[in-house]
């Protein structure tokens, strides 16, 4: 059922006690119903709790009184063409005027930059309205609409007020026990809520030096020092500042550079697989930047192809171009999540456009390890500007090179097939619809979008992925309503008292993910099903273990897969530990780590229900040899070893490592050609290994002359 009443001539009948109230407080907001309000100037008092995906901090309020004669779905809008190209905000309060917590808002989920979002309104209850000037215009029309609710979602979170200062936030670990923490940022202050074993939080609040650049459009978390502590990254509107932990934990160093960088999605990753993390930043207007590490913690700049950088480049073109002002308009580089999605055994990188313009500056990218160094864009379309990537283009062999704007992507394997799926979600309408893509295990996706469910998921920026319910399919949280997945590559969308767009992580270590936003803290009530909770650290890999793709198999869901991974949605950083859920299993038969470095970790049975911490090496799998018959010649070698066995070698990963354990060749072996190209390493000893599709493994030493 719906009650929709537009603005007529009868509008002259309506109390005129609604107009008495002047709407500048909680206590004095104007009591509305269902209908078309318009809102001329916005000057009441301001709120400290934002209650929308973009954190930034409100500005004054015009306040409206809700109270629901029944329990309806509530919609509030001001999507309609007559506030065509304003900018609108608000945020939806419930409770006492003087102790409010949030029940809903929207920012920018309408066309452009426009309201519409949906909250949960029970029967008896009062909810507050409150418009925001924040982003300026105060002069437009919104209306509220009432729907019969869907049935209830399958779990519930519990919304808990935290003291939490600052902007941008982030769950993730920064003392090094192994459990989420809170993080919030000031200019000169780092706030955390330590997560204590014996459950609740310790507030610390760390004074730093006042930063150059604020984490205004994203934060990431890492440790690229390996000292044992997490440093941060601040991704700014004019640059990047990383925040560096000192030796115990209690404070920061700053480190910020004179470069221009229109911060987007920022990312802790190995991107040269040397064992020590560097750092990736979208760029909004000019080509991707990066800073590779080198080894002592000190991480220098690169912005595209650069031969002492990443030759290739990621996610732009080359700043040298003659015309260098169609260089510089390579961007629209919004959301970076790095994954494995060939299961090749090394880190991938899909890029999320959005942005006018010429359709190269819009279109989605995948960015495919080559294992030696390099990367291709393998979801490019067939144009005039192929010319402009480094290896000329690959027509979109993938089918992600879509011109969807969008801010962020939600990757996870859906199905539970080995491969990881993305849903590529549209920022607003008009551009672009949702894509849910479903891997195909050869490189390239299949559109199944068409009756999946996901056609009617919100528009905005922020989605991201996590099992909630830990009954063994990942879901995606978007835009403030969760896409839960009901195990056969379709979702059933829930809109009303989920949590808003935040953080993602376990806040209370009983294996359900929680969601931290602003002072927002929304606790998931769980359920009966399993769980396991996986902590990596890296000893050969970087020390947090990020690119590593963890696999379990049990017996009832099978296998799953997750990669830990340092930035994923659009703004928040989410938990470094990876989160499975398992339903009704009882028993994990096998829990598989693949390393950045190659290192394979094997543990078998493992108990359910609890958070375990695997340090690189600890089983020493990747001594076995597994695979027998099978032979290399010649050895040694100048240009290439062939690699002779009755075992089929097809889709199996081919690894060289030089003698101190560091990967130079990597690829996965689709083509079935069993001769390794060895020309380009340095004279010297390697080690050859082959792990076959099914997991045999074989290693042999090997000589290049």
């Amino acid at each position: 059922m719906k009650k929709i009443l537009l603005f007529t001539t009868l509008c002259i009948f309506i109390n005129s006690e609604i107009y008495s109230q002047s709407g500048n407080s909680c206590s004095d907001a104007i009591e509305i119903t269902a209908g078309t309000y318009t809102v001329n100037g916005i000057n009441g008092n301001t709120f400290e709790s934002n209650c929308t995906e973009y954190d930034a901090d409100n500005g004054e309020l015009e306040w409206y009184s809700y109270s629901a004669i029944q329990d309806y779905l509530v919609t509030v809008s001001t999507d309609y063409a007559v506030n065509n190209n304003l900018d609108t905000r608000f945020h939806v309060y419930q409770g006492e005027c003087e102790n409010l917590q949030c029940a809903g808002g929207d920012d920018d989920s309408g066309d452009g930059y426009l309201s519409h979002g949906s909250f949960y309104a029970y029967a008896g209850n009062t909810y507050y309205i409150a418009w925001d000037d924040r982003w300026g215009d105060e002069n437009f029309e919104f209306t509220i609409e009432e729907s019969d609710p869907p049935p209830p979602p399958p779990f519930e979170f519990t919304q808990i007020n935290v003291n939490s200062v600052g902007s941008e936030r982030g769950m993730v670990d920064m003392n090094g026990d192994g459990l989420d923490d809170m993080v919030s940022i000031q200019s000169t202050n780092i706030n955390l809520l330590i997560q204590t074993q014996e459950g609740g939080f310790d507030e610390v609040n760390i004074s730093t030096s006042n930063a150059d650049y604020m984490p205004s459009w994203s934060m990431a978390a890492g440790d690229f020092d390996r000292n044992g502590f997490n440093d941060l990254l601040y991704g700014g509107g004019s640059g990047v500042t990383f925040m560096k932990a000192n030796h115990d934990g209690s404070g920061y160093t700053e480190i910020s550079g004179n470069e221009y960088v229109f911060s987007q999605r920022s990312n802790f990753v190995d991107i040269n697989n040397d064992g020590h993390l560097d750092a990736f930043v979208c760029h909004d207007i000019q080509p991707t930047v990066y800073y590779i590490n080198d080894g002592e913690g000190n991480l220098q700049f690169f912005q595209g192809p650069n031969d002492e950088g990443i030759s290739s480049g990621i996610g732009g073109v080359a700043q040298n171009l003659a015309d260098w002002n169609t260089a510089a308009q390579e961007g629209g580089n919004y959301g970076s999540v790095w994954i494995d999605f060939d299961n090749d055994r090394d880190i991938d990188v899909f890029i999320a456009k959005c942005r006018g313009g010429n359709i190269q500056w819009k279109n989605n990218e995948l960015w495919r390890n080559n294992g030696d160094g390099t990367f291709s864009n393998i979801a490019d379309v067939t144009g005039w500007y192929n010319s402009y990537y480094p290896d000329g283009g690959h027509d979109n062999s993938s089918n992600l090179g879509d011109p969807v704007q969008t801010w962020s992507s939600a990757w996870g394997d859906f199905d539970n097939d080995g491969y990881i799926d993305v849903y590529v979600g549209a920022s607003a309408t008009g551009d672009g619809e949702h894509k849910l893509m479903q891997n195909n295990g050869d490189g390239t996706f299949t559109d199944r979008t068409a009756g999946s469910g996901v056609e009617g998921a919100p528009f905005g920026i922020e989605n991201d992925s996590g099992d909630f319910n830990n009954d063994g399919y990942i879901d995606v949280l978007s835009n403030g309503s969760m896409l839960l997945n009901n195990g056969d590559f379709t979702f059933t969308i829930y809109d009303g008292n989920m949590p808003g767009p935040g953080a993602i992580g376990d806040a209370n270590n009983d294996g359900f993910l929680d969601v931290f936003n602003g002072n927002n803290l929304y606790q998931n009530d769980g359920n009966d099903n399993n769980w396991l909770t996986i902590r990596t650290t890296g000893t050969t890999s970087n020390i947090n273990g990020i690119g590593a793709r963890v696999e379990i198999t049990s017996p009832g869901i099978g296998t799953q897969i997750r990669d830990v991974r340092s930035g994923t949605g659009f703004r928040y950083m989410s938990s470094l530990n990876t989160y499975f859920g398992l339903g009704e299993d009882t028993n994990i038969t096998t829990l598989t780590i693949y390393w950045p470095s190659g290192t394979v970790d094997v543990i078998n049975n493992v108990d359910v229900n609890q958070s375990i911490n695997i340090v690189e090496g600890q089983t020493l799998s990747i001594e076995a040899s597994e695979i027998n018959q099978l032979s290399v010649f010649p050895n040694p070698a100048s240009d290439f070893i062939t690699i002779k066995s009755d075992y089929n070698l097809k889709d199996s990963i081919i690894s060289v490592f030089d003698i101190n354990g560091r990967r130079v060749i990597n690829y996965k072996n689709t083509a079935n050609n069993n001769m390794v190209d060895v020309s380009s390493l340095s004279n010297g000893e390697y080690i050859l290994r082959v792990i076959s599709s099914d997991g045999k493994i074989y290693s042999t030493k090997v000589l290049k002359r």
